[in-house]
Order: C-alpha cells, then sequence, then structure tokens
C-alpha cells in the first residue's frame, strides 16, 4: 500500500476490504510521505516491509522473489499517476482509489502506461460492486424497463458547509491536490460512474454549473450537471458538499419506456422496481425477485445489511480473481467486474468537461476522450 497510513481514512477501508475474502496479505508499505510517520504506521499495522519512499518500494519490491504481486494506491489526486507509473513499468498490478487522477492529461499518460504493461489496472468505484446495484444493472441489460429516457442521480453531503480544517478538508479543497474539480471530483465522479455503470449508457454531451458557495474556497463544493446520452437518454447530476442535513445521499433514478428503478446508497440493500401502470415493487438483497447478479456479491443472508466496506471488498476480490488468472495465463473468470482503465478516463474527462462547461456558462460541450 502507497499512503494510507496514521490520519488518514480511506486507507483502513481499503485494508478492510481487502481482508474480508481472505484474498489478500498486507506485506510492504510505504504509507506516508513524510519518512517517521510512514515507519511509525508501518509498526502501528504490523507491517513487515515498511518503505519511507514509494519509488524505493517499487524497485525493492521488484527484486524480490517474494515481491508484492499488486499494490493500492491510497494518496491524494495528485499523487496517483506518480505512483502507479513507478509500479506499472516493473509489472506490478495496480488498485488504485478514485479519480484516476487529477487531471486529464496525466490519466491519458497513465491509461496508456498501464495498457502496454498488460498488468490488471483496478479502480475502486466502490458503489458498483452493492449487490442492489448489479440487480439493477442486470434488469435494465435485460430490457425490463424498455428504452431508457431518463437517469437522475445525486451525491450529496454537507461536511463542507462552512470551512473546515482537518487533512481530508484540506487537500480535498486544494486544487493542486484534488485537481481542477472539488466535489464534482470528489463525489460527482462516484455518481457519474454508477449512472454509467448500471445504465450502460455513454454520455454525449453536458452542461455544468459549478460553484463554490464557501467564500475563498478555490474549488466547486457544488455541482449541476445537465447530460444528453447517445441514443436520445437525458439525465441530469447533483453532486454538493454544503447541503445541510445530507451526510451520505447517493441516489440513482433510472426511467425507461417500460417501467423505472430506485436506489438509494443509505439503503443499499432495497431496490424499487416499478413496471409502469403497476404498483412499485420492492426487490432486497437476497429476496424473491434478486437475480444470480446480485448474490455472486453477497455474503450474508438477506436481512443482514451489507454496504459500504462489503462494496469495497466486491471490488478487491474481482480484481483478485483478474490478479490470479494474469499470474496463472488463463482467462478472467466469467463475470468478473470491476472498475478500470476505461471508467477511470471516463471519470477524470467527466470533471474536466464540467469545469470547462461552467467557465462558459453552462455551455454544452463533450468529453475529450
Amino acid at each position: 500500500m502507497v499512503g494510507g497510513g496514521r490520519d488518514a481514512f480511506i486507507g483502513a477501508v481499503h485494508r478492510i476490504a481487502a481482508r474480508i475474502d481472505d484474498q489478500y496479505e498486507l506485506v510492504a508499505g510505504a504509507f506516508s510521505s513524510n519518512p517517521e510517520k510512514a515507519l511509525a504506521s508501518a509498526n502501528d499495522l504490523g507491517v513487515p516491509r515498511a518503505y519511507t519512499s514509494f519509488a524505493e518500494m517499487a524497485a525493492k519490491e521488484a527484486r524480490r522473489k517474494d515481491g508484492i504481486d499488486v499494490v493500492a494506491i491510497v494518496t491524494p489526486n495528485h499523487m496517483h499517476a506518480p505512483v502507479a507509473m513507478q509500479f506499472l513499468k516493473r509489472g506490478i498490478h495496480v488498485i488504485c482509489d478514485k479519480p484516476l487522477t487529477a487531471t486529464l492529461a496525466e490519466a491519458k499518460k497513465l491509461a496508456k502506461a498501464a495498457e502496454a504493461s498488460g498488468v490488471v489496472f483496478a479502480l475502486t468505484h466502490n458503489y458498483t460492486g452493492y449487490p442492489m446495484i448489479r440487480q439493477a444493472k442486470a434488469m435494465i441489460a435485460a430490457g425490463e424497463l424498455g428504452e431508457l429516457r431518463l437517469v437522475n442521480v445525486e451525491y450529496v453531503q454537507d461536511w463542507l458547509t462552512e470551512p473546515v480544517d482537518n487533512k481530508q478538508a484540506d487537500w480535498r479543497t486544494d486544487p493542486a491536490r484534488s485537481g481542477a474539480g472539488g466535489s464534482t471530483g470528489d463525489i460527482g465522479t462516484h455518481a457519474f460512474n454508477l449512472a454509467s455503470f448500471v445504465t450502460g449508457l455513454t454520455l454525449d454531451t453536458l452542461a455544468a454549473d459549478l460553484t463554490a458557495f464557501v467564500p475563498g474556497r478555490r474549488v466547486d463544493d457544488n455541482g449541476h450537471v445537465l447530460m444528453r446520452y447517445k441514443g436520445g437518454a437525458k439525465g441530469m447530476l447533483w453532486c454538493s458538499q454544503v447541503a445541510p442535513g445530507n451526510e451520505n445521499g447517493l441516489r440513482l433514478r433510472v426511467y425507461g419506456t417500460k417501467g423505472g428503478l430506485e436506489w438509494a446508497q443509505e439503503d443499499p440493500n432495497y431496490l424499487w422496481f416499478t413496471p409502469f401502470g403497476q404498483p412499485k415493487r420492492l426487490i432486497t438483497r437476497g429476496g424473491a425477485g434478486s437475480g444470480p447478479e446480485a448474490a455472486r456479491v453477497s455474503r450474508i443472508p438477506p436481512g443482514h445489511p451489507e454496504g459500504y466496506l462489503e462494496g469495497f471488498a466486491n471490488i478487491y476480490t474481482e480484481a483478485a480473481r483478474a490478479i490470479r488468472a494474469a499470474k496463472a495465463g488463463t482467462p478472467v473468470p466469467e463475470g468478473t467486474t470491476f472498475p478500470g482503465l476505461k471508467e477511470g478516463l471516463e471519470g477524470v474527462a467527466f470533471v474536466d468537461a464540467c469545469v470547462r462547461s461552467s467557465a462558459r456558462n453552462g455551455a454544452w460541450v463533450s468529453l475529450n476522450l
């Protein structure tokens, strides 16, 4: 692991997720750019091989007979590309936190390097690992909603409603480390990715209105985005970190000619399905009407909540299947699904397009892919 040491939030989430299905062992880490903190964090975690820089870790692990198979990158956004490059050129597989990089130019360069290296590259858009999201995707692919018309997705929080002085807020509101998008890059990319994953639609153009409501804030803390998909479907995306009363309000609604689906991350084991002209139907994780796609990423009986950590774990476990296949030189097991370079590029291009559109007073723009 690179990053994720003392005082970091997401590193602990990744470590828990990697352990849930017993597919990984954490044996090496460069847990901080501060050498003392890096070594202290490794000691805290009982990690046997501690490094004070990611470059040293990549070089030395590549030379070991028992070197690491895969690196988890859990740094701020601006470090994703330089860290990944060090491991890619040594043929080490990568699991990277989202977004792929802080800039589109970096994302394109990284994607080329990853494709050339032939490694497995997984991006932890963890919400795609939720069982009822897999259920929704399967239902739409099977035509149960008919021709898709409307996509409404929002990811709403309130933790940046006022100026905040902590490590998480510090880098997420610094364009040099987060990238040009604030809420757009932090949570808007999750919303965009989720809508694309579930519907299978490809974005054509968008029109965005981004705002930094808190005085002095250098990146957006709220975004309203209109989306036009290829094929004619229309969408709306709202991301905000200044909406009091909202904790982690990721919500998706999709409507077609035959019916609609609704899902909320804060109640993740429920999926509402409404065939047109019929009563609403509740599909629960593991319950009646829930299919094999959802069952494949479920661990416990119906009625026992599964959520955030398990969603992360599903991405890790899917990536493990692909990595084992790559090591063995065998095909990736059927059904293995996780976000990767394509989704990473699209996410960074989405942020770039939103920033360009907003700077032009909400002009319609295309993604520069």
